[in-house]
């Protein structure tokens, strides 16, 4: 396992980013690595960190993360001078840069209405209308299980 703010590292050395962004992309990078590097969901060994993610109205949250950038609030958080991320391994910097290729365009209010449209999230949320905040924990179950049906599609 890794650290969380390292993760968010890695993503800030490619560019500055609202903490909302910063958040779903945080949460892409969690979720594929979840679903490309377990076997099943019954066995999830390998997480990418050990911080629990919630539903939040914004889509999903790892607390501790936002607790580091709340300050930002709604301002992009600069970008980073150089972060190599020599800690993470071979397979966990490919899906990273996987996770960067696919969803690095989006804006952030785009991430949170993609992440509104699947099933962690909205299983979380437990039929809350979007607009109620809660910490629901979104299931690493659930994300697994999803993502690893994405990827065979």
């Amino acid at each position: 396992m890794y650290n969380v703010l390292d993760v968010a590292k890695y993503f800030l050395a490619k560019e500055t980013m609202s903490p909302k962004k910063l958040q779903k992309m945080v949460y892409y990078a969690y979720a594929w690595t979840l679903a490309l590097l377990n076997d099943s969901f019954e066995s999830l060994h390998f997480r990418l960190f050990g911080n629990h993610i919630e539903a939040w109205v914004h889509g999903p949250v790892i607390p501790e993360l936002y607790q580091e950038y709340k300050s930002y609030g709604w301002k992009d958080i600069p970008k980073l001078d150089t972060y190599d991320g020599a800690s993470f391994s071979h397979d966990v910097v490919d899906i990273i840069e996987q996770v960067w290729g696919v969803y690095g365009s989006y804006s952030a209010n785009q991430l949170e209405m993609i992440s509104h449209k699947e099933d962690p999230w909205i299983n979380a949320r437990k039929e809350l209308p979007a607009y109620v905040s809660a910490s629901n924990p979104i299931s690493d179950k659930d994300i697994f299980i999803f993502f690893n049906e994405q990827a065979r599609s």
